[in-house]
């Protein structure tokens, strides 16, 4: 069994208290990794160190700064095997996604150092002659990341890259369901040179590590990715010494389904954005608005595409099309939602139960929900299961409405051939991305960015980077 230290200040340590907690194999159920629970001693020393080491490494040239950030890229690939079968086993994610989610992590390192030359600042006319007005973007200063479990090695780099680009240090905290990997990267990077205290890795609790990072003075910028009820802690947490956020949080993805469609395409969409992770991100299909002209033919191929989906072992080869969900309480919570969603007139199609045929692992069989209505809990609140409820819509005017009905805002899409509804749906949708005739997942060079209770602020592209960036106007007379 591995056995995981903090990464502080360029060396390997205990936490404080010498505590440790378990990590488990969602597939197996058992024990694959120990890990430090750091607290509030812990958080105190890696943000010491992010902020010893930030005006220094600030003054470092920006392609200086994003030598480092290549150098990632290439130890990742270099250890690509590793990472995934790590990856892999500590979420019980399959293999062939867990290689395209190194690879893409890879890849983002690549992508922001590329921006060391591309990022400006701006020249502002004055109304004083003889004056120049010049508008800098420059750090904002230590950066606290703190990652989900679903993606966990990806949005490590989403916080990383665009915080060591621009000059801040970051202090990162993994999930504690899911720190392995982020402790091997430690591992890998640390031989590549990179200046102590620019990057710094610590995992606990989070009403207790977490708690202290982001309650910190010494903090610009907290960053998450998670839930919406870890998002409102962080934001009371922060307030009192006014720190910027920037908060990727829930979805409820809504897919509209226009009678114009190409339907094997728009099926084939919808399954794999609804089973990818075992459904455990938060920009899946989450609910379907199907045009009543078309919608027993939609649910006939539907059910079709969502029987044939497969689970199991996450190292099989062939592999499944997904496999076990994160831990029990999160097979639980979709379970209670299924049975209500049935107990309020839902009809289970597909699966609506445990995949108890497998040896261990909480699993959840794809399933397919029919005759649901807006007012059900499994129509308006987060699922992150293997689980597609549908409804039955008189017309598009009526898929747009029920869509916005909702307390999220992160990604939405929709299906059709005609040019005037893929407009109104791009114009009318009030989420922060919108899918055209493909399934939801975004581009390195976009702004993954959600409306309402999905968040605050975003990440990737130009956009993302200026998260991590402030502006500094200078009024220079002559």
């Amino acid at each position: 069994m591995k056995v995981y230290q903090q990464y502080i200040n360029g060396e390997f340590r205990d936490a404080e208290s010498k505590e440790q907690f378990e990590v488990l194999n969602p597939f197996t159920e058992k024990v694959i990794a120990m890990a430090p629970k750091g607290g509030a001693r812990d958080a105190a020393l890696a943000l010491e160190a992010a902020s010893s080491a930030q005006k220094s490494w600030a003054a470092k040239s920006c392609i200086e700064r994003a030598g480092y950030l290549k150098k990632m890229a290439e130890i990742i690939r270099a250890n690509r095997d590793m990472l995934a079968q790590t990856l892999a086993e500590e979420q019980a994610k399959i293999l062939p996604l867990a290689q395209v989610e190194i690879d893409a992590t890879a890849e983002y390192f690549d992508y922001y150092a590329g921006w060391a030359r591309k990022y400006e600042g701006e020249v502002i006319q004055s109304d004083n002659p003889k004056e120049n007005i010049l508008l800098y973007r420059q750090p904002i200063g230590v950066v606290v990341g703190v990652c989900p479990w679903n993606f966990p090695f990806f949005v490590m780099a989403r916080k990383v890259a665009p915080s060591l680009l621009t000059g801040c240090t970051i202090v990162l905290k993994p999930s504690s369901e899911t720190p392995n990997t982020t402790f091997e990267f430690a591992k890998l990077i640390s031989s590549i040179g990179l200046p102590k205290g620019v990057l710094n890795f610590v995992s606990g609790g989070g009403s207790t590590l977490g708690d202290a990072l982001v309650r910190s003075p010494q903090v610009g910028l907290v960053t998450l990715t998670g839930s919406v009820e870890t998002g409102q802690r962080i934001i009371s947490a922060s307030a009192e010494n006014i720190t910027k956020t920037s908060l990727e949080l829930g979805g409820k993805a809504p897919v509209i389904i226009c009678a114009d469609c190409d339907m094997d395409m728009a099926v084939k969409a919808v399954v794999d954005s609804r089973i990818i992770f075992s459904g455990q991100v938060c920009n899946c299909a989450e609910r379907v608005y199907v045009e009543a002209e078309v919608y027993d033919e939609f649910m006939g191929k539907l059910t079709k595409a969502m029987s044939d989906v497969t689970y199991g072992d996450p190292f099989a080869d062939p592999a499944p099309c997904m496999s076990s969900q994160i831990n029990k309480s999160q097979l639980i919570k979709i379970e209670e939602m299924v049975a209500k969603a049935k107990a309020q007139g839902a009809e289970v199609v597909v699966g609506g139960a445990r995949g108890d045929d497998q040896p261990t692992g909480f699993f959840y069989k794809p399933t397919l929900l029919a005759n649901c209505t807006q007012d059900m809990e499994i129509i308006r609140n987060e699922i992150f299961g293997p689980v597609l409820p549908v409804v039955k819509v008189a017309n598009f005017d009526e898929a747009l409405d029920l869509s916005n009905d909702c307390e999220f805002g992160l990604t939405s899409s929709v299906f059709t051939t005609n040019i005037t509804k893929m407009m109104r749906a791009i114009n009318e949708l009030k989420f922060g991305e919108t899918y055209v005739n493909r399934s939801h997942f975004e581009a390195i060079q976009g702004f993954h960015a959600g409306w309402r209770k999905s968040g605050i602020g975003g990440a990737d592209g130009k956009h993302g980077l200026f998260e991590y960036l402030q502006t500094h106007v200078a009024y220079i007379q002559y």
